[in-house]
């Protein structure tokens, strides 16, 4: 279904891109170098603007016909977003997810992409550059663990445990005001809560079965199309809040991820309850 996009190489030009323009300048930014964008938490650095202009450029020489939709590109011409919806081809990326995290001196960061075609997303691909390897899916072949070398891991989710011994990640900043005290009391049903303020590394420890669930409000597709597709071919269960299919042009609904559809019910019904 990717045969327009080669996925090895959108992989590599990730790599590239976070070697030549966002390690270099990890706990070596200067005080002009990082910019609020919305509020304190809600940051930009040079590291996200120049690794998305070489991903640009590199994606208009490489596959002309797919409309690019990157973070820093979108928030210079809000208009591009809308492009997504219809397109025939579209490459989705986020130059560095955790950007809070990269700004704070933190190695909890990463860079994706997505590949769209014709409204369904068919690959997501999560570089981690610290570890220098990514998790990738392409659409019904399965979630995979790459490394340089060759060596490539298949993913599985985590078995379905009882709710009280479940562990995973929820971002409830952009929960409706009204309901983030509800769902914060009833997050003391499950074992543990943890927010690692990156997806990048969120949905890779997911589809790795380490945790057994994820939560999103806001869904911007750069933060969420790759890494949604990767725990579905690692086996999990997705779905918006109302029970209806993740799409591309989704940006709000809810999310919410699980290892299988019954513990996704248990789950809204007993603790996000939006």
């Amino acid at each position: 279904m990717t045969s327009t996009v080669d996925v090895t190489t959108l992989s590599d030009l990730l790599r590239r891109a976070a070697k030549a323009e966002i390690l270099p300048r990890f706990r070596r930014l200067g005080s002009g170098d990082v910019r609020v964008k919305t509020e304190a938490t809600d940051l930009v650095t040079e590291a996200d603007e120049q690794a998305e202009r070489m991903m640009k450029a590199e994606v208009a020489k490489r596959w002309p016909d797919a409309v690019f939709i990157g973070e820093e590109s979108v928030a210079a011409d809000p208009a591009l977003l809308g492009k997504l919806h219809g397109a025939d081809l579209a490459i989705v990326v986020d130059p560095v997810d955790g950007t809070f995290n990269f700004a704070s001196g933190i190695p909890a960061f990463g860079v994706m992409a997505s590949v769209v075609s014709k409204g369904e997303t068919v690959a997501g691909i999560i570089y981690d550059p610290m570890g220098d390897d990514w998790v990738m899916a392409e659409k019904g072949g399965g979630a995979w663990l790459r490394r340089p070398e060759g060596e490539a891991e298949r993913l599985s989710v985590a078995a379905p445990v009882a709710l009280e011994q479940m562990v995973g990640m929820a971002s409830t900043g952009y929960l409706p005001k009204e309901k983030r005290p509800e769902i914060l009391a009833n997050l003391a049903k499950v074992r543990f809560l943890v927010n690692y303020r990156c997806a990048a590394h969120e949905y890779r420890t997911f589809a790795s079965g380490h945790v057994h669930y994820l939560m999103y409000n806001k869904l911007m597709p750069w933060d969420h199309l790759a890494g949604t597709l990767i725990c579905q071919e690692a086996g999990a269960h997705a779905a918006r809040f109302d029970g209806t299919a993740y799409l591309p042009h989704h940006v709000g609904g809810g999310l919410l991820i699980a290892p299988d559809r019954a513990s996704w019910e248990l789950l809204r019904r007993e603790v996000f309850t939006v």
